[in-house]
Order: structure tokens, then C-alpha cells, then sequence
């Protein structure tokens, strides 16, 4: 069984890219802080790569930013390739399946989200007591 779940914090904006065929990949690291503390006391971080594909990476590239906690679940995988001085080099990274956007939606940089009709981290009540323009026609009754 290879299954992970992580909850952490963005280290920077994902990245997004498209392969040559056109497939939306988005890539980010997380910071994951370890349950117990080492022996000097502190709390100890490790640093996650993630990667999205298809539309999860074009959500991940639209709604997270730096700092932004999300929930990650997806599978290990390890790959290799070889670099410009010709060395292999190994990566380990999550590949995932399903990406909760956690935190409340603090936008320290005062961006929007790329997609301005809707804002999943906005105030649902935020018009609640002032009057809905609906015409008669809008209504299903």
C-alpha cells in the first residue's frame, strides 16, 4: 500500500507548467512539522515536494500561495533523471490525489484568486441582510 496524508504549510506559490501534450502540472513544497521535539527542545519541519496534475494542478495553481495551510493525500513515488553534468539524480515527492485547501484564506499579499467568480475561502455571509436584486423570471416558482 502506498498512501500519504499530510497537513502543512506552503514554503512559496506552486509552480504551474503544461507538458508538451498540453496536461497541467503544478508542483510545491510543503512544511510538515514533526510531532515531537529534538533534544535542544525545538520543533523540527521537513519539507515535502508535491505534485498535482490535470485539473487538481490548475485548482492548486488558482487558490494556494505561500503560507497557506492545505491537507495533501496522494502516493509516493520516487524518480530519476540525469542532470546537465550528467550525474543521476534522485527525487522524492507526493504525487496528489486530492488537496484540501485549509486555513481560512489569510491573503497576506492582498491577491485575489485567479478566478474571480468564485472565492472558496471568502465570507459566505458577507451580503447576508442587504437586499438580492432578483427579477420575477429568476424565480422557480
Amino acid at each position: 500500500m502506498n498512501k500519504v496524508i499530510l497537513i502543512g504549510n506552503l514554503t512559496k506559490d506552486p509552480e504551474l507548467r503544461y507538458t508538451p501534450n498540453g496536461v497541467a502540472v503544478a508542483t510545491f513544497t510543503v512544511a510538515v512539522n514533526r510531532p515531537r521535539v529534538n533534544q535542544q527542545g525545538e520543533k523540527e519541519t521537513d519539507f515535502i515536494n508535491i505534485v498535482a496534475w490535470q485539473k487538481l494542478a490548475d485548482l492548486c495553481a488558482s487558490y494556494l500561495r505561500k503560507g497557506r495551510q492545505a491537507a495533501i493525500e496522494g502516493r509516493m513515488q520516487t524518480r530519476s533523471y540525469d542532470n546537465k553534468e550528467g550525474k543521476k539524480v534522485y527525487v522524492t515527492e507526493v504525487v496528489a490525489e486530492n488537496v484540501q485547501f485549509l486555513g481560512g484564506g489569510q491573503q497576506t499579499d492582498g491577491q485575489k484568486p485567479a478566478n474571480n467568480d468564485f472565492d472558496p475561502f471568502g465570507d459566505p455571509f458577507a451580503n447576508a441582510g442587504k437586499p438580492i436584486n432578483i427579477s420575477d423570471d429568476d424565480l422557480p416558482f
